[in-house]
C-alpha cells in the first residue's frame, strides 16, 4: 500500500512538473544549430572548471563538500520561477553570485551546469537541447559578471557587504542579458537582432529588475553571515583579509 502511494505521488509530481518547462530557456525553443553553438561555447568553460576543481580539491579535502553545498544552494535558488510568457521563458534568481564569490567563476560554471542538468532531467525546468544555452547564460555570464564586479569593488576597497550586494545584482542581470541575446539570435527569423533583443529585455524588466535586487540582498546576506560566523572560510579563499575580521 505504501509503495503504491509513493509511486502515485512521484508520478503526479513528474507529470505536473512539465507545466514549469518555461523555466530557463524552454526545451526545443532554440533551433538545432544555435543549441549546438551554445554547447560548443559551454564545453571549454566546463572542462577548465573541472580541471580547476580537481586541482583545488587535491590540496584541500574540504573543498569538494563546499562545492556540493553551493550546488544545492544554486539549485534551490534557481528553482523559483516567475513566468514571463512574452519572452518564452521565466524570470528567477540565479544564485551564481555567491558560488562565483566563494568558488571562483570557473567552478561556479560547473555548479550551475549541475543544477541546470538536474532541473532539466527531473523538474522539466529548461531542457536538454537548450542546456548549453542555459549554462552560457546562468553559469558563464552570471558567474563571471558577479566575480569581476566583486573582485573589482574589493580592489577599490568597497565594503564586503556592498560588494556582495552588487555582485549578486550583476549575476542576475548578466544572466538575463545573455538569455535575451540567446533568444533573440535563435528565434529572430527576419527580425533585426537589436530590435528583438530590446523587446525581450523590456519583457523581462518588470520581474527581473526587482529579482536582481533581491538576489543582491541574498548574496550580501550570505557573505555577511559567513564574515560573522565563519570568517576563516572567507580568509581561506581570499575573499576576506585577516585584519578585516571584527573581534
Amino acid at each position: 500500500m505504501k509503495i503504491k502511494i509513493i509511486s502515485t505521488a512521484l508520478t503526479a509530481f513528474f507529470l505536473t512538473a512539465t507545466d514549469a518547462r518555461a523555466m530557463h530557456i524552454s526545451e526545443g525553443l532554440l533551433p538545432l544549430q544555435w543549441a549546438g553553438i551554445w554547447f560548443t561555447v559551454a564545453v571549454p568553460f566546463m572542462a577548465y572548471g573541472l580541471y580547476h576543481l580537481r586541482k583545488r580539491a587535491a590540496g584541500d579535502l574540504s573543498f569538494k563538500p563546499l562545492v556540493g553545498l553551493l550546488t544545492a544552494v544554486v539549485f534551490i535558488i534557481s528553482c523559483m520561477p516567475i513566468p514571463v510568457p512574452t519572452a518564452g521563458t521565466c524570470s528567477h534568481p540565479a544564485g551564481t553570485g555567491i558560488s562565483a564569490i566563494l568558488l571562483g567563476p570557473w567552478i561556479s560554471v560547473l555548479v550551475a551546469a549541475a543544477a541546470l542538468l538536474i532541473q532539466a532531467l527531473f523538474l522539466a525546468h529548461g531542457g536538454l537541447s537548450t542546456l548549453g544555452a542555459n549554462i552560457v547564460s546562468m553559469g558563464i555570464a552570471g558567474s563571471f559578471a558577479a566575480y569581476l564586479v566583486f573582485i573589482g569593488l574589493r580592489k577599490l576597497r568597497v565594503p564586503l557587504i556592498l560588494s556582495g550586494f552588487l555582485a549578486g545584482i550583476f549575476a542576475d542581470w548578466g544572466t538575463y542579458l545573455a538569455t535575451s541575446a540567446e533568444l533573440a539570435l535563435g528565434i529572430r527569423g527576419d527580425t533585426a537582432f537589436l530590435s528583438l533583443f530590446t523587446k525581450i529585455i523590456i519583457a523581462f524588466i518588470p520581474t527581473q529588475l526587482p529579482l536582481g535586487i533581491l538576489e543582491g540582498a541574498m548574496t550580501a546576506g550570505m557573505v555577511g553571515l559567513l564574515s560573522r560566523k565563519r570568517p576563516d572560510i572567507l580568509i581561506k579563499i581570499g575573499v576576506l583579509k585577516p585584519h578585516e575580521v571584527k573581534g
